[in-house]
């Protein structure tokens, strides 16, 4: 039998700013499927989101390394050097870049209650499994969605996605635990000066540069 490459989950956000909320469903995510790491994207720009408010690219980036310390999670900005603006585009990169990796795409249920408005939605769908996790206040419309109707003949028990034999798309597993409320929104009102503090606090060449790509992060970039 060939052996396997590493699984590694994709958890895709703007991070503004990363939270323990991240943090708690990523290492949540990475026990319920086996998965030897999770890649935090972190987004040069959302197209669903507006730019007012967004923080800088390396601001965003040191609080997702911050939260990221002494786990098995990477925050990565590769979509930049990808030149990918859409997640279906990030994803075909990614899973052509690195062939001997298999990927899981992580996203929260309000993700999936406007997945149908995502570009190639259904692409991104066949390019890797999906893991959904749930989140208070978004069951009901995620799973009385337009994506979760199509989803509904490739759902899957999680076991199947424990390093499996074979791996194949699409498929959809949903994973439910305790109710995290923490939301980047809250800690931008409660600290509107986070951005700037947490640039102040990387120290070190190792927190410049990104953990995925070993490429620097400037501390200027947008």
């Amino acid at each position: 039998m060939t052996k396997q490459g590493p699984v590694t989950g994709l958890l895709g956000g703007s991070f503004n700013p990363a939270h323990g909320g991240h943090r708690r469903i990523s290492l949540f995510a990475r026990e319920a499927l086996a998965l030897d790491e999770v890649w935090w994207l972190v987004s040069p720009g959302n197209p669903l989101k507006s730019a007012k408010g967004m923080a800088p690219l390396a601001a965003r980036y040191a609080s997702a390394r911050a939260q990221s310390r002494r786990t098995r999670i990477r925050p990565t900005a590769i979509e930049r050097e990808l030149g990918t603006r859409f997640t279906a585009d990030t994803l075909r990169a990614l899973v052509r870049r690195y062939p001997k990796r298999r990927f899981v795409w992580l996203m929260g249920a309000d993700n999936l209650a406007q997945f149908h408005k995502w570009k190639d939605w259904r692409g991104i769908a066949r390019t890797m499994p999906i893991a959904v996790i749930a989140r208070p206040g978004y069951d009901g419309p995620a799973f009385a969605s337009p994506a979760m109707a199509w989803f509904r003949r490739y759902r899957t028990p999680v076991a199947s996605l424990r390093r499996p034999v074979r791996w194949s798309a699409p498929a959809l597993v949903t994973l439910r635990f305790d109710p995290d409320t923490r939301s980047a929104t809250d800690i931008r009102k409660a600290d509107p000066d986070w951005a700037r503090k947490s640039l102040n606090g990387q120290s070190g060449h190792r927190l410049s540069r990104d953990a995925v790509t070993h490429r620097p992060i400037g501390g200027d970039a947008a």
